[in-house]
């Protein structure tokens, strides 16, 4: 069982550097409508099975172009949706980047898993979300030699993936990054799921 841990493509928010991580707002650009189409390209030799995406319209456009290209299904999840940051939702002000920043900083380097922006999530409400769904999948499919493809978002990455991943830390994330489509693969073994390969480094 291998599952492939994917970002969007380039989106209308980015652009606009705009912290919007709710609904449909904001779709992909021709720039990731592209990355999208180059990315169906290179995991047509992975023979996915199927594919879950966020609900947030850039996951969701980066999906509905894979499946297309790939011939599979693919369902909607909220256990990839990027992580709610609140009442800064919609903006892209110094002052919104600054409690973007502050959040990251409370739960990757001071462990504080509590915090939250107004309104926003936890680490523990993404964890509650997150880990659960991966291990009901891996339960339920662990005995059979599926490709599964999980179109997400750089935060909610980086923040579960050392949960899930036995061989990954932050410092993996720091070195190799989430840049748009970027493609993390991992497979599952007897003593639990390993990445193997993050961009086309393998590990």
């Amino acid at each position: 069982m291998k599952f492939y841990f994917i970002r969007h493509g380039e989106s209308q928010a980015n652009l606009r550097h705009e912290i919007a991580n709710r609904g449909l707002r904001y779709g992909l650009t021709p720039k990731g409508r592209q990355q999208a189409e180059e990315l169906a390209l290179r995991m047509q030799g992975q023979a996915i099975d199927q594919i879950f995406t966020s609900p947030v319209l850039r996951a969701l456009e980066t999906s509905i172009i894979l499946a297309n290209r790939l011939g599979v299904g693919y369902e909607v999840t909220d256990a990839l949706r990027e992580y709610d940051c609140g009442c800064m939702e919609g903006r892209s002000d110094e002052t919104a980047w600054k409690s973007w920043q502050w959040l990251y900083d409370a739960w990757v380097i001071h462990k504080n898993y509590a915090e939250r922006i107004e309104g926003g999530e936890s680490f523990h409400d993404l964890r509650a979300r997150f880990v659960p769904w991966m291990e009901s999948l891996i339960e339920k499919y662990q005995d059979q030699p599926l490709n599964i493809a999980c179109v997400g978002h750089g935060g909610i990455y980086t923040m579960m993936l050392p949960l899930v991943l036995k061989n990954v830390d932050t410092g993996v994330i720091e070195r190799f990054g989430f840049d748009y489509t970027t493609v993390i693969q991992a497979e599952l073994r007897p003593e639990g799921l390993f990445c193997t390969e993050w961009n086309g480094h393998r590990l």
